[in-house]
């Protein structure tokens, strides 16, 4: 038995890295997003400027159908997007692909927009109402109405995938990471923080899609505000090498000499690999909140889910890159990951950067375990039907103080193949159904 789990626990990061790699999601995730932007003639990139317009003026209520406003849907995804991905991934992907890692990121988030505005137009197109009134959808549902029922076994696929997949990435490692953070910072024992967590989730998630989307209405944008506003301040003392660091980003990007650093190979596939992880195009996790949006027009939501891609890497990505280059912290190969961000905070704030890191890392994962219970919860729900929510719930907050007190290297790798999972079905069902995203999207046009 010993040696049979020994072998389970050197396989699994084997084949989480053979999902996540170049030679399998990476490529189909991206190769979906071309065709996606193609096929939608780039509008989302043409109708970035009005899709900010609408959205910010969605945060007022209408009689529109739906439970949640389109911005507070946003906001919802966002607090499920917005995680370790931008502070941690973003680190990890210079350290191990080189500043050139950045350009990728762009533009993987460029194509991955089109992605996340046919996951939404879908998931309003083809949403339910369930026994409580309450509008459901995802990938799940526009896999199960769009294709039909020959086609079902593939929304329980995604479905299963998904709720299982909630209670790592969106839980657990979470917590894990959070209740980590406080210890280094603060010295709070991981109990300690796991307890305080479940009880502040449990508040938010009791009321469901409206409380949900209240708290991350508020959270998400004053959370992003400061992140920025903390990225900007640094950035803004190191003015002058900014010119410098694009440059650098640029030219790296496409850097073919090996011995000059991360040849071209490492920086797209890093690039790729950490800019789809922040955003979660393609993976259909979003579209479960954008179904919920009070709209009628499944077009006018997927402007409002494209901004969701937009802010998480093409800016709070970019904010960081930006501090770790100018700073000069990615030239120290000792330190990757989040102390590497938290080194680059440190080294433009002084010690109090590290600190204000570490709590915006603690906000950023709190919001994503929130976010992940509805996803989490709709999946469930999806399977089991309504009667299974509050127990899904309790272990949902048993989790937390689970992963907050536990070492996760083993969970971290399972996660990430169930996120992997999810995506398979998802980008199934937008290559299938393509052709009704365009034919909504060009109408609306």
């Amino acid at each position: 038995m010993p040696s049979f789990l020994s072998a389970i626990e050197t396989a699994i990061p084997i084949l989480s890295g053979f999902i996540w790699s170049e030679f399998f999601l990476v490529p189909l995730l991206s190769g979906v997003g071309i065709y996606l932007t193609f096929g939608l003639k780039f509008l989302p990139c043409r109708n970035i400027g009005a899709a900010i317009v609408s959205t910010w003026k969605s945060r007022k209520d209408t009689k529109e159908p739906g439970d949640i406003t389109p911005f507070s849907a946003l906001m919802t995804a966002l607090s499920a997007t917005i995680g370790t991905g931008n502070i941690a991934g973003v680190a990890t992907a210079i350290y191990l692909g080189g500043p050139g890692a950045v350009f990728w990121m762009w533009v993987i988030a460029f194509f991955g927009m089109a992605t996340k505005y046919s996951e939404a137009v879908l998931a309003v197109q083809y949403r339910e109402i369930n026994s409580r009134g309450q509008f459901v959808g995802g990938p799940m549902y526009y896999i199960r109405n769009g294709l039909g029922p020959s086609w079902a076994w593939l929304g329980v696929l995604f479905a299963f995938f998904g709720m299982l997949a909630a209670f790592g990435i969106g839980n657990t490692v979470q917590a894990h990471s959070v209740a980590n953070v406080m210890l280094q910072t603060f010295s709070i024992p991981l109990l300690t923080t796991g307890l305080i967590i479940a009880a502040l989730t449990s508040l938010v998630i009791i009321g469901g899609v409206r409380r949900i989307a209240s708290f991350a209405s508020r959270v998400v944008p004053l959370m992003a505000i400061l992140y920025i506003g903390m990225a900007l301040t640094i950035i803004g003392t190191h003015a002058s090498a900014i010119p410098e660091a694009f440059k650098l980003i640029i030219s790296s990007a496409f850097n073919l000499d090996s011995g000059a650093g991360a040849t071209l190979w490492l920086a797209m596939r890093w690039g790729f690999a950490r800019g789809i992880f922040s955003n979660e195009a393609g993976l259909g996790s979003a579209a479960i909140a954008h179904a919920a949006a009070k709209s009628s027009s499944p077009a006018e939501q997927g402007n409002v889910a494209m901004l969701g891609t937009f802010i998480d890497t093409i800016c709070l990505c970019t904010m960081t890159a930006l501090v770790i280059i100018v700073t000069g912290t990615w030239t120290d190969e000792s330190v990757q990951g989040a102390t590497a961000s938290a080194m680059a905070f440190s080294n433009g704030f002084g010690p109090i950067g590290g600190i204000m890191l570490s709590l915006s890392l603690a906000v950023f994962a709190f919001t994503t375990i929130i976010g992940w219970s509805y996803y989490g919860e709709r999946c469930a729900e999806y399977l089991f039907g309504m009667r299974v929510i509050s127990y899904y719930r309790a272990l949902w907050i048993l989790a937390i103080v689970i992963g907050a007190t536990i070492e996760l290297n083993l969970v971290w790798a399972i996660a990430d193949i169930l996120n992997g999972l999810m995506a398979i079905p998802n980008l199934i069902a937008l290559l299938l159904l393509s052709p009704v995203v365009f034919k909504l999207a060009l109408k609306h046009d």
